[in-house]
């Protein structure tokens, strides 16, 4: 098994890197770096960007208008970006929605959607999540009854990030409220501009609005934006879920806010604090330790082998690792770390780090809690 980076690949590397530092705007890299919220239209900018450069479908295969890179490529651009300072890629569209239309979808499906994923026209959101159905998503109550041409959906998604922006969301309904759970379910694609779909805000404990209730009443979903087989969702889900669970680990995002964690413990003398500099020691052990388990697993994607539970240990570690972070910042300035900024109080780098910390909790449980990685890794390994 090699993890030494090709020289082709460390050229790539250096390609991604000039690109960021030249296109990257200073006003988004700022707010990257210092944990403050970007809004829709940062967001889609840098998508816009990269599309203009050829790299809009990051990930994505060559016949689908992606640039065809090898998943060691797709690792190196995402740490480069995350180090830069550039967004992390709104993850519903690009890399959730499209792998499942690149290998489900119908040509008529791929041709309607895929462009204008890549391009940033339109904004993807999930409903998968239901009041009663989180990580038992094989009990959602959302009902599709066919009538014709066309479903008439009634239900409620909850936890959907980003609702407010989105203009179209992909869903698990129940449309064979007869069957067994798993076997009853089909997947819609449904405009959010639809008669019937309301987004009602979730405000979180660090007081911003990044998720929502979306509530679907009598909405109308033509048959033709079904994906795949009726009652055969659940396939599409996990599917899904699969490539979900990669992306949160986030380890070039982890390398980058390790980084600011060092700076600001610093600038607050934590770091000659024998027992907090051992604390910063050893999530960054822990850290080599997951990228180490990443590459191996990207090593055994170049040799077209699927990767077995390093997905859940990268799911696990990761967001383990992101939450002890924003811990240790939060620790660092001690009372400053207030979740909402108030005026000349506390120095500026210490006025999102509360916010962050509480914002971060959500990490382990979406995605499939990290409870549930744990018994894959059990039954995967051990077959309990």
């Amino acid at each position: 098994m090699d993890l030494a980076f090709s020289p082709e690949e460390n050229a790539f590397r250096e390609e991604v890197r000039r690109f960021v530092a030249e296109k990257l705007p200073d006003g988004i890299r700022h707010k990257v770096m210092n944990g403050v919220h970007l809004n829709r239209e940062e967001h889609v900018l840098w998508q816009r960007t990269l599309h203009a450069r050829g790299w809009g479908g990051v990930g994505w295969p060559r016949e689908f208008g992606g640039p065809g890179w090898t998943p060691t490529e797709q690792y190196i651009f995402e740490e480069e970006c995350a180090a830069a300072g550039a967004p992390r890629l709104i993850s519903f569209g690009l890399k959730m929605i499209a792998p499942v239309l690149m290998a489900f979808g119908s040509p008529a499906q791929q041709q309607r959607f895929l462009p204008k994923i890549m391009s940033a026209e339109e904004w993807w959101c999930q409903g998968y999540s239901e009041p009663g159905s989180g990580s038992d998503l094989a009990s959602v109550k959302t009902r599709a009854v066919r009538e014709g041409d066309h479903y008439l959906v009634n239900g409620q998604k909850t936890w959907t990030t980003l609702g407010q922006y989105a203009d179209w969301i992909f869903c698990l309904v129940r449309t064979d409220p007869e069957a067994k759970k798993q076997s009853g379910i089909s997947f819609l694609l449904i405009d959010m501009k639809t008669p019937g779909v309301t987004v009602r805000p979730i405000i979180t404990l660090d007081g911003a609005h990044e998720v929502n209730e979306v509530w679907l009443e009598d909405v109308k979903v033509p048959v033709e934006n079904r994906i795949g087989e009726e009652n055969k969702g659940w396939t599409y889900a996990k599917f899904l879920l699969g490539h979900e669970r990669t992306n949160i680990a986030g380890i070039g995002i982890a390398k980058r806010e390790l980084a600011r964690l060092k700076r600001i413990a610093a600038a607050e003398g934590r770091l000659e604090q024998p027992l907090f500099a051992a604390r910063v020691a050893q999530v960054e052990i822990d850290l080599m330790a997951l990228e180490i388990t990443n590459l191996r697993v990207l090593s055994a994607e170049r040799e077209k082998k699927a990767p077995g539970p390093e997905a859940s240990i990268l799911k696990i570690k990761g967001t383990e690792i992101q939450q002890a972070i924003a811990e240790l910042m939060m620790q660092a300035v001690g009372a400053y770390a207030l979740p909402f900024k108030q005026a000349d109080v506390g120095p500026d780098y210490a006025a999102n780090l509360g916010a962050g910390y509480c914002n971060l909790r959500k990490l382990s449980i979406f995605g499939g809690s990290n409870e549930i990685q744990k018994n894959i890794i059990s039954q995967m390994i051990m077959g309990l």
